[in-house]
């Protein structure tokens, strides 16, 4: 059985040497296990724990680059610090930066390993814990690069473990789809009867007998009514491994799907099962076990008429030192599982703490960690007529978890919340689902210590707390979502904005600047290239999104640059997402975000519009659009 070990890593600043260090090089997890990787003990060298190997590099460009000389220390006597030290030339040859991501394995073929290394930049792997490893277990590691559907599918007993929403079932589902599954999950209650089988009540036709017990008849029928009796009821495992071994002689994989494994007490559960799961190198069990009466019968039935060819009857037994085996499985006296009975599940790393898993039960699995990462949804969280980025949030709301609590079990995944079918995550049901998991889960015994909760001072200017009750009011017998205090728990966290709500129509709006100092109502409309109906705070910013839809190859810094060579007579026409940042960092208006609008070109980044037009501005802005070469003209349609 060949087997591939991937180690994914983060760079950090200090490693990259921007820091001023020394030393350019990488530092391995904590969970990096040297011995398993390179399939030997580490050499001792002047107290320094060392393995000197040579890798191949894969990173595009360098494919066809000589091996590298490469070594891995442990400092096991001072700071247990593990790391592949000396990388500068290496670093420099493949234009590593901060943030890069690096990624080693180990093919293991035999029992002999070979190494590989790839650089990878933030575009082409996000990886969020900075660090994370996985193996796989492959028929050929010939040209493993990837973590792909077929290497997950030669894992027979594998464990998809990560923070809540990481897409643990989506990724069995995806993989599974159109394969013969049966699904079960794991709760504190399950045991060995409701996980394998067990006599239980149940309704049959029975004969109605007299007081001598002699079936009753009316002439020469007899007489049957529906009584209550008890037969052996196969669950979840025993209908899968019957399926299973009724399927083998086709080779059709059977899976049989756990949810939430940890959620459950697996040694109560499993019971001797537990034997059968050590799996030999062809992928059945390497010790059969043997089967209690009750259950005997049941398979006994369920194989009845199964006849196998002489020559898979040998395939079995020489496996077992020739021993009659495949006659017992038939006939119900042992269990052992086949080589395609699939065993897969999940687990929550929130939930560890549930059903701590001894060991000797993992080390019986391998273990897939799903990581936290952008499904590229484009989910946004609607709060207050504005839209917050949903990934955004995760990515920062994920950093405070883990600083605060030292942890990664309490972390969040992409699909932690779904977004209706307009890919928004409406208030109610971010406070009452993502709010109520942090204040009520994560950070409750934390203290809310953290500037993230912070709520507005009192009128004595003391520092006052983001409580969850302050996220409600009550109107009624009914409550309703305070969304000024969602929106400044967000603020806190610098949870980037994509857009505004626009309430209106698309060809009108309200503008923020429609009624003048005298109390007038300006109720003039502009056209964007004949196109539409804008009142004058939302005309430059219509403009200002036509240009960009049809100029998109320009980056943000460009589309800046050509607007403000126009010189139009407004402070902060135009700005970069940097440099709105820069400018409003310390500000103290509580209006800020009322005064100018964004919009996201197509390379995602962003551009902040003014809408704080009077009719002076208006003018200048609509006379230089017009004598511009920006392919925009802008008229006036309505006094």
């Amino acid at each position: 059985m060949n087997k591939s070990i991937f180690y994914y890593k983060q760079l950090t600043a200090t490693e990259v040497g921007n820091k001023g260090t020394h030393e350019i090089y990488i530092r391995m997890p904590n969970d990096f296990n040297s011995e398993d990787f390179f399939q030997a003990e580490l050499e001792s060298n002047n107290g320094v724990l060392e393995k000197k190997f040579k890798a191949k590099n894969l990173t595009k460009g360098h494919e066809d680059d000589d091996l590298i000389d490469l070594r891995f220390v442990h400092f096991a006597q001072s700071n247990n610090e593990k790391r592949i030290p000396s990388l500068g030339d290496l670093f420099k040859a493949n234009g590593v930066q901060e943030n890069d991501v690096v990624r080693l394995e180990s093919r293991i073929k035999d029992g002999s390993p070979s190494f590989y290394i790839t650089f990878l930049r933030p575009d082409e792997a996000q990886i969020n814990p900075k660090s994370f490893c996985f193996s796989v277990i492959n028929d050929n590691t010939q040209d493993i690069c990837e973590h792909s559907k077929n290497q997950e599918e030669k894992c027979l007993q594998q464990i998809f473990y990560g923070a809540p929403g990481t897409s643990k079932s989506y990724t069995i589902n995806r993989i599974t789809r159109d394969k013969e599954v049966i699904r079960t999950t794991f709760h504190p209650d399950s045991d060995y009867s409701t996980f394998v089988g067990a006599y239980k009540p149940t309704t049959d036709m029975l004969p109605i007998c007299n007081e001598l017990g002699e079936p009753m008849k009316i002439g020469g029928t007899s007489l049957h009514k529906e009584q209550i009796v008890y037969k052996f009821v196969a669950q979840s495992f025993l209908q899968a491994y019957i399926n299973a071994w009724k399927m083998w002689l086709d080779g059709t994989p059977q899976y049989l799907v756990i949810e939430e494994i940890n959620r459950g007490n697996c040694a109560q559960i499993f019971g001797d099962l537990f034997q059968l799961l050590d799996r030999n190198d062809a992928g059945y069990s390497d010790y059969p076990i043997t089967s209690d009466k009750d259950m005997q019968k049941q398979l006994c039935k369920a194989f009845d008429g199964i006849n196998l060819p002489n020559e898979k009857v040998s395939e079995i037994n020489s496996m077992y030192n020739g021993k009659s085996i495949a006659e017992k499985i038939f006939k119900g006296e042992v269990l052992l599982l086949p080589n395609n009975l699939y065993i897969w599940a999940t687990m929550n790393t929130s939930d560890q703490s549930l059903f701590p898993i001894d060991s000797a039960f993992k080390r019986r699995w391998d273990w897939t960690y799903m990581p936290i990462s952008d499904a590229g949804k484009g989910w946004a969280i609607e709060v207050n007529n504005k839209h917050y980025d949903w990934w955004n949030f995760v990515s920062k709301i994920n950093d405070k978890i883990a600083s605060t609590t030292s942890s990664e079990d309490k972390k969040l995944g992409y699909f932690f919340c779904k977004a209706d079918k307009n890919k928004i995550i409406r208030s109610e049901r971010f406070v009452g689902k993502v709010l109520f998991y942090l204040w009520n889960d994560v950070f409750k015994d934390y203290e809310f210590n953290n500037e993230i909760f912070n709520d507005e001072k009192d009128p004595e200017g003391q520092e006052r707390k983001l409580t969850f009750d302050k996220f409600y009011k009550s109107e009624g017998h009914e409550s309703k979502i305070v969304e000024e205090k969602v929106e400044l728990f967000l603020k806190n966290l610098d949870v980037r904005i994509v857009s505004e709500v626009n309430k209106d129509s698309d060809n009108t709006d309200f503008d923020i600047n429609e009624v003048d100092d005298k109390g007038n109502t300006d109720t003039s409309r502009y056209s964007i290239n004949g196109i539409g109906s804008y009142g004058k705070c939302r005309a430059p910013f219509e403009a200002i999104k036509m240009f960009c839809s049809e100029n998109p190859d320009l980056s943000s810094s460009d589309v800046v640059s050509r607007w403000l060579s126009l010189g139009v007579k407004i402070p902060n026409l135009i700005e970069t997402e940097v440099q709105y940042k820069e400018r409003t960092a310390d500000s103290k208006d509580q209006k800020l975000a009322d005064k100018s609008k964004i919009h996201i070109l197509t390379d995602g980044t962003t551009v902040y519009v003014s809408n704080q037009f009077n009719p002076e501005r208006i003018q200048d802005f609509v006379n230089k659009v017009n004598e511009s070469d920006l392919g925009i003209h802008i008229e006036k349609i309505r006094e």
